[in-house]
């Protein structure tokens, strides 16, 4: 088979494994472990003078932390190991503009040997209504070898 050939069956391969992704749906589990409580800040707007996408990951970022802290636990540090990001998903409802209070829930979900999903459902104090939801699968990491480790015991019986 020619190289050319093998790009354009790669391409279209590619192709069709972003269309199967197209859509993201994240599921709301049915019970959230944490609550915290952010403001938008006039940092957070966009062109458009609403919360930025950027901003909101910034956000849910700043959720993990204080999740993690509310566990005893930091990004460095869940029983001995650290965290590191594999993906991350938001999916946007509606628009939050500067000053909104903003309600982040967040909980974890979804383990594997070395990973598992934080879950997100972020929300306007004010008016109750969802904003958007968010998840991201946080791999266990020994940054000293420079590898995932398992899911500490005692960080996933919390959850289950």
């Amino acid at each position: 088979m020619s190289n050319t050939i093998t790009k354009i069956i790669s391409f279209e391969q590619k192709q069709r494994k972003e269309l199967i992704v197209a859509r993201a749906v994240i599921t709301l589990p049915e019970k959230f472990h944490f609550t915290t409580e952010i403001d938008v800040r006039i940092t957070d707007l966009n062109y458009g003078n609403h919360l930025g996408n950027d901003s909101l990951l910034g956000l849910v970022h700043e959720g993990r932390v204080r999740f993690l802290k509310h566990l005893g636990y930091s990004e460095k540090d869940v029983d001995g190991c650290g965290i590191i990001m594999a993906d991350s998903v938001i999916i946007y409802k509606l628009q939050a503009f500067y000053g909104d209070r903003l309600v982040i829930q967040v909980s974890a979900n979804d383990f594997s040997k070395r990973a598992c999903d934080l879950i997100y459902l972020i929300s306007n104090k004010t008016t109750g209504k969802e904003i958007a939801r968010a998840k991201t699968r946080i791999a266990f990491f020994d940054y000293q070898k420079n590898k995932t480790v398992p899911v500490p015991e005692k960080f996933k019986i919390i959850f289950t």
